[in-house]
């Protein structure tokens, strides 16, 4: 019996009980599309992450305030004083420009809409070029917005089609937890960084949000730009000596804060969302050997089946490795198929954003997952084929 033969007596087969082959084929479907899906998402965040670190310029440098860091007795929070502290061209030649940051949550309502803005910046005017967030509509407030501690408020796309839809915000009020702002100008559109979108954002003087809404504690973060990218390193150092001198952290001791510039973001993200990928890829393998084992307990059931069938093949003459062979291309093709139908849903899926992440499928993924429902068709058919072949003419005739 040739190739042909054996791979028409498989196809007969499996046609002989459509619905049976077709819920065989079902956990290799659901685990080849979960591979690639759950691959593409987490492929999707990594990407999401990095564009969002690396448009925030290679020259940035955040300082965080640390929670219970530091020395008891000198422990002190982030100050609006030490961001300016940083703006020393004797002691940080190489810090460009530093703005301090508070960041807080609001209600803002316009009329009858009523919107809960997750971010509402308080800060100076350097740090719309310090973070490459461009005006597309109006103005930014100035420095003089902020000595005055006035009202105005710059909104992202996001949060400005929320609250006026395709009405002109500019110039218009909107009440922040019942204080009223006026709409300076509107962000240019960056994008969504997964769950964290760029774009729905209000930045306002950073004395406005102090006075009405986040009162007066300790800084959220300073945002500092150095000269260039090759003066991170530089900028690093010499933020880290002029707050070590305010903050009273002696050599040796725990600081009270911490430094970060983009590259040490974008490494300890990817390498977050990278562990997050392989976790999500295990999650699917899982559903690959589910649908594996399946696969065995439906071939073997079908052996049972058919075992008059085989004691007659037997019978005329069919070789062992004729059935061992018909049995394992039955396996090998349900398998096949259902890996067909699981690439065919990934690429579909990952066409739609799934909780604000856009899946970038990865090619090998697509290849990896077809290759293993192939392999999972023949492991998994081993077994019930090696038994139908093992069966003797005269046992599998007197079957009932």
């Amino acid at each position: 019996m040739n190739l042909l033969e054996i791979l028409r007596f498989a196809i007969r087969g499996l046609t002989a009980n459509k619905p049976r082959s077709a819920l065989t084929t079902l956990g290799i479907t659901i685990g080849v599309a979960a591979v690639i899906l759950l691959v593409a998402v987490g492929n999707g965040a990594s990407a999401a992450v990095a564009a969002s670190i690396q448009g925030l310029g290679t020259n940035v440098v955040t300082v965080s305030p640390v929670r219970g860091g530091g020395q008891s007795a000198t422990a002190r929070p982030l100050t609006v004083q030490d961001a300016h502290a940083l703006i020393d061209p004797i002691g940080a030649p190489d810090v460009k420009a530093a703005s301090p940051v508070v960041t807080t949550t609001a209600t803002a309502a316009q009329g009858q809409t009523s919107y809960d803005v997750p971010s509402v910046v308080g800060t100076e005017p350097a740090y719309f070029t310090t973070t490459n967030r461009e005006i597309a509509d109006g103005a930014l407030f100035t420095a003089e917005d902020v000595a005055a501690a006035r009202k105005v408020v710059v909104l992202g796309p996001t949060t400005a089609q929320s609250l006026f839809g395709t009405a002109e915000p500019v110039g218009r009020n909107v009440l922040l937890n019942g204080i009223q702002f006026t709409v300076a100008g509107v962000l240019r559109a960056q994008g969504s960084t997964g769950p964290q979108n760029a774009d729905d954002v209000a930045i306002a003087p950073i004395s406005a949000v102090q006075n009405s809404l986040a009162g007066y504690g300790s800084l959220s973060q300073i945002v500092a730009q150095a000269t260039s990218a090759d003066a991170v390193s530089l900028a690093q150092t010499e933020i880290t000596a002029i707050l070590d001198a305010r903050h009273g952290i002696r050599a040796g001791g725990t600081a009270d804060y911490q430094i970060q510039n983009s590259a040490q973001l974008l490494a300890t993200r990817t390498s977050a969302t990278e562990t997050f990928t392989v976790l999500l890829a295990a999650v699917a393998a899982i559903s690959l050997l589910v649908g594996g084992i399946g696969v065995t307990n439906i071939m073997l059931v079908t052996v049972t089946e058919r075992i008059r069938e085989i004691g007659i093949r037997k019978a005329v003459g069919a070789p062992r490795a004729a059935i061992l062979g018909q049995f394992l291309a039955e396996a090998t093709m349900l398998s096949l198929f259902g890996g067909l139908l699981g690439v065919a849903i990934g690429l579909i899926g990952s066409r739609f954003t799934i909780s604000g992440i856009q899946p970038v499928v990865v090619p090998s993924s697509i290849f990896l997952a077809f290759a293993v429902s192939a392999l999972i068709g023949l492991f998994f058919g081993v077994f019930p084929a090696n038994r139908a072949a093992k069966l003797r003419p005269i046992d599998a005739l007197r079957h009932e």
